[in-house]
């Protein structure tokens, strides 16, 4: 893992100085070495830069930028099946020097040009520059693992892995786009392909960039989409040939993303998609994986017995760290650095304790995430597919008048209730699915805390909610192949996978130098998931039934029978004691009122609301203060 820098500037107003500030500030992704390269091309500026994380071939022959012929590459992240391109690029007379994965791609494009990365199973951004065609291209893999950031206006055009490589160029024009903000305080993130910015922009997954440097112009190119696998026929093959396809699939994708010149580490919540992973790595090994987890006992947060129990089954070499209520709250200050661009997920704080934890005891640490975009796990799954049908029997004028009396009643004074998991936050979405029922509007719903009207009375700006296209309002799943479980799930693989869970797990990771792979959005796993019949992934309210299955071959059911923790902080509870002098003071007046963003009067009755017992507030408060304190860094 690794970060990657640089720019192409018409000005000519750069340098290597900057080239090396921009890169530098990206040294936590790779602390290992440091690499620049500047070009000066007739009419432009084009500087690449490199900071290095070793993982493959640790020698200096994998260092970056690295050139073979007329082409140069800086790249972020790991190509898994580069020995197997290797060894037919070295039957077609290719010759290496070195034996780090990026040399292989430099060879593959020189022979396949840019269709090479169809041959690539990996995570992956990076920049090619052909000094002889005067071509850049910014490629970034499939699922959108690895990050890429990149920003053009007035003849400058910057890209990196993280935002705030870009504020230390002097050119770089740090204008909110207030659109942008409405995105991120209805979903707790800016959507790709947006940014906080203006001007600024994340490349979408599976497309590239090419950048003509002669003629200032760029093209974007799709080479991959998830809707190519979902508008597909589902296969018709009974549930234990999928069971067993799909458990070959899954080691495949498992045993790839061990490859590594450094020792690599499981991370092991003891729920199903880590116990799958960890267990089928495992079986056929006689040396012991190493497994983490880690635990808040005083907040209710703590998977660690359950991680024990399976770590001891399986026989893993198993390390735990409970952490405190007061380490939890200490690291909330430093996420504004961190995630650079507003960030409401608060499993980012427990998140970055176990990469913290993991670090000091290997390089590359294996992280579940994707099993339940995949393979149907997510509880709104089970929502729709239950009550889907129920709402919308319900006559129309009803399901108002209930949702009307729910506003009035606050969800802490619904007995029993209330002490359930989530309870709060899920009793403020009902509200907006009593309105309307249709399966897009339940997952709007479900992923958004504020709605249009709430969003355009909270914001003091002129906004247009509707001009900003995102992979939420995608209909390219084509009537045919339509079911209601086959729309969320590909919506959710290019929204919240992509934008909130691999964002945070990916800056969580590289705070402290550690690189984070992601089995489950193997490509191949989600092409074949993607065309099984609907059943083999939730069976009579069963999430993930085929999954589940597989590791039920491997662990005993009854070990795994528990309910589904959610990565969670008990936010609704700490705003309004621990963390109420923030609060306070990041949602006063005076600082509302200064920055001139958002409605005072709203945000104040927003707070007195949620202070008054309303905690189904609580994520709309921890949306507005994470704005807040991300503003407080990098714009004041």
């Amino acid at each position: 893992m690794c970060g990657i820098a640089g720019f192409i500037d018409y000005n000519q107003g750069s340098s290597k100085e900057i080239l090396i500030s921009i890169t530098n500030e990206l040294r936590h992704r790779g602390p290992d070495a440091s690499g620049h390269q500047i070009f000066d091309p007739a009419g432009a500026q084009i500087g690449i830069g490199h900071q290095r994380l070793s993982v493959i071939d640790l020698s200096d022959a994998g260092k970056q930028p690295m050139q073979f012929g007329d082409l140069w590459i800086t790249f972020n992240g790991e190509f898994y099946n580069y020995l197997e391109i290797k060894k037919e690029l070295i039957a077609d007379g290719h010759h290496f020097i070195g034996n780090s994965d990026t040399e292989v791609i430099l060879h593959a494009f020189s022979k396949w040009g840019i269709s090479c990365v169809d041959k690539f199973v990996g995570m992956f951004a990076f920049v090619i520059y052909d000094t002889k065609t005067g071509v850049i291209y910014c490629v970034r893999d499939r699922a959108g693992i690895k990050p890429f950031y990149y920003y053009w206006h007035d003849g400058l055009f910057l890209f990196a892995s993280e935002l705030k490589a870009f504020h230390k160029h002097p050119d770089f024009k740090k204008e909110i786009n207030f659109n942008s903000v409405a995105a991120f305080m209805q979903y707790g993130n800016v959507p790709t392909p947006h940014c906080i910015f203006n001007y600024t922009y994340k490349l979408r997954p599976g497309h590239f960039l090419k950048f003509n440097v002669s003629d200032r112009m760029f093209d974007m190119h799709k080479y991959w989409d998830v809707y190519d696998t979902y508008n597909k026929p589902k296969l018709d093959i009974s549930f234990e040939e999928a069971k067993t396809e799909t458990q070959k699939i899954l080691k495949s994708a498992f045993e790839y993303r061990m490859v590594s010149d450094v020792p690599v580490g499981v991370f092991l919540s003891g729920g199903y998609d880590s116990t799958c992973l960890t267990a089928i790595l495992q079986k056929d090994r006689t040396e012991k994986l190493k497994t983490f987890t880690i635990g808040v006992p005083d907040i209710g947060l703590n998977e660690s017995e359950y991680a024990k129990n399976i770590a001891n089954y399986i026989g893993t070499e198993h390390h735990e760290y409970n952490c405190t209520r007061k380490e939890v709250l200490e690291l909330i200050s430093e996420l504004p650095y961190h995630y650079d661009e507003p960030f409401g997920d608060q499993s980012a704080i427990p998140t970055m304790l176990l990469c913290k934890m993991t670090a000091d005891e290997v390089t590359v640490a294996l992280s579940a995430d994707a099993g339940d975009e995949v393979f149907a796990g997510y509880s709104r799954y089970g929502y729709i597919m239950k009550h889907g049908k129920t709402l919308n029997r319900i006559p129309d004028f009803v399901r108002k008048q209930i949702s009307g009396m729910m506003g009035v009643i606050a969800a802490d004074h619904i007995p029993v209730m209330r002490n359930q998991y989530n309870f709060h936050n899920r009793y403020e979405k009902l509200k907006s699915l009593l309105k309307d029922p249709s399966a897009k509007n339940i997952m709007l719903s479900l992923n958004q805390q504020f709605d249009e009207k709430e969003i355009r009375a909270l914001l003091n700006k002129n906004i247009n909610i509707k001009s900003l296209e995102t992979a939420y309002l995608n209909n390219d799943l084509s009537e045919e192949f339509y079911t209601p479980l086959a729309y969320m799930m590909a919506i959710d693989f290019q929204t919240f996978l992509l934008d909130d869970v691999l964002q945070k797990v990916d800056r969580a990771s590289m705070a402290y130098s550690l690189e984070s792979r992601e089995p489950f959005t193997d490509h191949r796993i989600i092409e074949w998931a993607s065309q099984l019949p609907d059943h083999y992934k939730y069976n009579n309210g069963v999430k993930k039934y085929i999954l589940k299955e597989i590791v039920h071959q491997h662990i005993p059911k009854k070990l795994m029978d528990r309910p589904k923790m959610g990565f969670q902080i008990p936010i609704e509870n700490w705003l309004s004691t621990d963390l109420r002098k923030q609060v306070c003071y990041y949602l006063s007046d005076n600082k509302i009122v200064g920055q001139g963003i958002f409605n005072p009067n709203v945000v104040q009755k927003l707070k007195e609301s949620f202070f008054s017992g309303k905690k189904e507030y609580a994520l709309k408060i921890w949306y507005l203060l994470m704005f807040q304190m991300w503003y407080e860094k990098w714009m004041d």
